[in-house]
């Protein structure tokens, strides 16, 4: 029995589209053979066959009026990685962002950096979205940061 083909990207196909993402340009298969080569080296037939089963999957669009084919991303990075994290979030964690977010900081070790900036993006998130607490028009507040 085949396997069904899942719609988000592969590792390998994050690889691909991170190449479109870096530089907006249509490419082609050598080009995109050439961005990945730095990384490993990779036969030109492999990239090729890995960007068509992309064109079928809809994560790339693919210009075949032209010789050599020339490809462009049909997702943007912001789209697919949020796809991704959803996905992950609802598989791995039973959709429970705190434990995702617990988790995450439990084996990432975020410096005090990352942890400063952490709290700026949940501070701007519940200002513009539901997850402020207002008791009154004047007084709202942001969960407390994380620490």
């Amino acid at each position: 029995m085949v396997r069904p083909q899942h719609q988000d990207p592969t590792p390998a196909e994050l690889e691909v589209l991170e190449a479109f993402w870096k530089d907006e340009r249509p490419k082609t298969v050598r080009d995109v053979k050439t961005a990945l080569d730095r990384n490993r080296p990779r036969a030109y037939t492999t990239v090729m066959t890995l960007m068509n089963v992309m064109v079928v999957k809809g994560l790339l669009n693919a210009d075949t009026a032209k010789r050599p084919f020339v490809y462009s991303a049909a997702v943007t990075e912001t789209k697919a990685k949020s796809r991704l994290l959803r996905d992950f979030c609802a598989r791995v964690f039973n959709g429970s962002t705190d434990a995702l977010v617990e988790g995450l900081l439990r084996e990432v070790k975020p410096n005090s950096n990352e942890l400063r900036r952490i709290n700026k993006a949940i501070e701007k998130y519940a200002q513009t979205k539901e997850g402020i607490q207002c008791e009154s028009s004047n007084s709202c507040q942001a969960p407390s940061p994380v620490k």
